[in-house]
């Protein structure tokens, strides 16, 4: 079988590394050069003809590490790569999957046709906002969750009379998910929004009396809305309240509104780099060997669907 390398973009390097340590190999070397204007270029300093080539770059904001990754993907088709697989462990522009009002861009399609052009053989991520955002590509998607890292980590918690909770209905399917593993109660919070990132008004569907609560969603943005699941779990008598996030996007004043609120602690991956001296209630649990192992897999053929805890 054709040796397979593992390159990462600049922003991406810090779970990349990890990653190519548990894959047993060295991450590879790529230079990026960066010119005045902004502009840049990327180049592999080694070879990479006939290679099965494996490229780790989240595309959280901004839009260069977006760019960076489709520059990657097209100097490796350029270099002769035998196949390019893109690891997106956070898939940005993903709330785009539809058109809610008119004379709106579907900026998920938008980027997954950019990579399908750029020239991808398969795509590698992880809890995309919206399952559907997989058909939007023609390529084998490989869409991995973070429950696989997550669900040890709440074992470990121990935590009795537990309740999981979605802070809104889209994400119930979710949270259902880690319910039925837990054989624990489902909560749904019931928002309606004032606009992007403002919730108007929030209601409790379900009993958090004397329970420890787990809100689950796939990220955290400004924090408005889980902040306030959190506090409205409080005030109706829950015993604590924690949140599970897969990506920790954390926009100013995200740090601020957790510390200030009822949360006890908030568990992210590290699909987004995140200091947690910004925000000490945060926990960062690695996605490396969930990854690592995948790309293994899909290296050797072999199937993926027993990483599956949900």
């Amino acid at each position: 079988m054709s040796q397979f390398k593992v390159f990462s973009g600049t922003n991406s390097r810090y779970v990349a590394s990890e990653i190519a340590h548990d894959l047993g190999v060295e991450l590879g070397k790529m230079n990026i050069l960066h010119f005045a204007d902004g502009e840049f270029e990327v180049s592999f300093e080694e070879s990479v003809r006939g290679a099965n080539v494996y490229l780790i770059q989240s595309t959280f904001p901004n839009s260069d590490n977006l760019m960076e990754l489709l520059l990657m993907i097209d100097a490796a088709k350029r270099a002769s790569a035998k196949s390019i697989a893109a690891v997106i462990p956070y898939f940005g522009w993903a709330r785009q999957d539809r058109k809610d009002k008119p004379r709106v861009s579907i900026a998920a399609k938008l980027v997954a046709d950019l990579l399908s052009a750029a020239g991808i053989n398969c795509l590698i991520t992880m809890d995309l906002h919206a399952d559907q955002i997989q058909g939007f590509f023609d390529i084998p998607v490989n869409h991995l969750y973070a429950s696989s890292v997550f669900i040890p980590y709440l074992e470990s918690l121990r935590l009795p009379d537990m309740v999981i909770a979605s802070p809104d209905v889209g994400g119930a399917k979710r949270a259902n998910g880690y319910a039925k593993y837990f054989d624990a109660p489902l909560v749904l919070c019931h928002k309606q929004r004032a606009k992007a990132n403002v919730v108007e008004q929030m209601t409790i569907i379900g009993d958090v009396k004397d329970k420890n609560v787990v809100l689950v969603d796939d990220m955290i943005d400004t924090a408005g809305t889980i902040c306030t699941a959190a506090n409205l779990m409080r005030d109706a008598g829950a015993r604590s309240v924690r949140a599970l996030a897969s990506h920790a996007i954390m926009s100013d004043p995200a740090s601020e509104r957790i510390m200030n609120s009822a949360l006890e602690e908030v568990i992210f991956s590290n699909s987004i780099p995140f200091d947690t001296a910004k925000c000490p209630k945060a926990t960062i649990i690695s996605i490396a060997s969930l990854f690592a192992d995948t790309i293994q897999r899909v290296h050797d053929n072999r199937s993926i669907s027993s990483q599956y805890l949900l």
